[in-house]
């Protein structure tokens, strides 16, 4: 049952995304940003919690989770550093998933060779 909840409601959100890129004039760039930003407001008041409590990867995973851990990152520094966690927050909790990118970013780039369009 974890698995189909995690998989609807990861589902769902992708769906969302291709909607807004099918249907509107909106970049994927501000698609992604919007995401991102939708995920640390609706942390904020507390809601993004019950989703990844109820479907996990499914709700952790797309972009919305990485707002998400931002901003609980953000909140947990805060209240341990006081107003230094504001700068401090988002880089710990989210330091595992931008080190991969950056780190899987540079392997590509020495595998593969660039071309100009």
């Amino acid at each position: 049952m974890d698995f189909l909840l995690a998989f609807l409601i990861g589902g769902a959100i992708c769906v969302v995304g291709q909607l807004l890129i099918d249907l509107t004039k909106l970049t994927p760039a501000r698609i992604l940003v919007s995401f991102v930003v939708i995920g640390v407001l609706l942390e904020s008041v507390g809601l993004y919690q019950h989703l990844v409590d109820l479907a996990g990867c499914g709700a952790t995973v797309p972009l919305t989770g990485f707002g998400y851990t931002l901003a609980k990152g953000t909140r947990a520094m805060i209240n341990e550093t006081g107003w230094l966690g504001i700068i401090t927050g988002p880089l710990s909790s989210g330091a595992a998933g931008i080190t991969a990118a950056i780190v899987s970013g540079l392997i590509v780039a020495f595998i593969t060779k660039s071309k100009s369009k």
